[in-house]
């Protein structure tokens, strides 16, 4: 039982400094979209696009999804939800759990395809500034992994309290 609460408490570091790191990729963000007004504004044609700042903002919120799932961050439905008693509480997002990783299950499964096909090319933007694609290709598996990770974390714990009655930090 100490190893696993070990095993945990490791996923959680992981999940916890992926977010904190990733969470200074806002600062590009606000410095790639002020750039494209600045650009639009004084009819400035070089520079970044608009797809180069979706592509940060993806890295953001793909390795922020494991942060903000280990902060309960996410948007849930919660008229009954902690009315419940711990032990039903932990075994309703047990089952709803399924969906879940059905889900990043299928996303890892597309990520790893569209990585394994944009790594060789090298595949670039057909924009001015012509960002390669590859790099952000390769780190949406790792992310999309992150986040498994963590719910695999939050699954063992749900899955502890449902068996055990006690919740586990």
């Amino acid at each position: 039982m100490r190893k696993l609460a070990i095993s945990l408490q490791i996923i959680d570091f992981i999940s916890d400094w992926a977010g904190k790191i990733v969470s200074f990729i806002v600062v590009l963000i606000i410095a790639a979209v002020l750039f494209l007004v600045l650009q639009r504004i004084f009819r400035f044609t070089a520079g970044v696009d608009l797809i180069t700042s979706n592509k940060i903002l993806f890295v953001y919120v793909i390795f922020g999804a494991a942060y903000a799932l280990r902060a309960h961050a996410h948007v849930n439905v919660d008229i009954l939800h902690y009315r419940l008693p711990p032990r039903v509480r932990s075994i309703v997002d047990m089952v709803t759990s399924i969906f879940f990783f059905l889900f990043l299950i299928a996303m890892l499964w597309m990520a790893v395809k569209t990585a394994i096909t944009a790594a060789p090319g090298f595949h670039l933007s057909i924009r001015t500034f012509l960002p390669q694609y590859w790099p952000i290709s390769l780190l949406a598996p790792i992310g999309i992994s992150l986040f498994i990770l963590q719910g695999l974390s939050n699954f063992t714990r749900n899955l502890i309290t449902a068996i055990t009655g006690k919740v586990m930090p």
